[in-house]
């Protein structure tokens, strides 16, 4: 399971969709509506806010709109919780230039013409994150 922490104007077709699938996931985790995956380390930092499902539904909403913008359609009605305003979650600048980083490698291998892209770009995170000063995050498997 990958929850990037990048912006998903970042991501490839394929990065995309897998994104939103594993968030769906998450999703999933988080509601409890599934027995998988519940001790993912990636899911700590969403456990740790004052209401998991609100801040993946806003994480999904970001996917949401960007693969409308390129004219996908993922299905908003999949998404649980009504997001509404929430406080911006810490990401570290390692843990973010780490994500840049392992990105721009899958990229590389599967999609050369986004791969292009990418190396014209600088990393931004999701609108649901804000970036502090840090290292890889204790919960990154690196």
């Amino acid at each position: 399971m990958r929850i990037w922490s990048l912006h998903p104007v970042h991501l490839d077709r394929a990065g995309l969709v897998a994104g939103w699938r594993e968030a769906l996931l998450a999703q999933a985790v988080l509601a409890g509506r599934t027995k998988g995956y519940r001790h993912h380390p990636q899911l700590i930092r969403f456990r740790e806010t004052s209401d998991p499902l609100a801040t993946i539904g806003a994480y999904l909403h970001g996917l949401q709109r960007e693969a409308t913008g390129r004219g996908y359609r993922f299905d908003e009605t999949r998404i649980l919780a009504q997001v509404g305003p929430l406080a911006l979650l810490p990401v570290t600048r390692g843990q973010l230039d780490y994500e840049w980083a392992h990105l721009g490698r899958k990229i590389a291998a599967r999609s050369p013409g986004d791969a292009e892209r990418w190396a014209r770009s600088r990393p931004t995170p999701h609108p649901i994150f804000t970036v502090v000063q840090g290292d890889i995050e204790s919960w990154e498997r690196s």
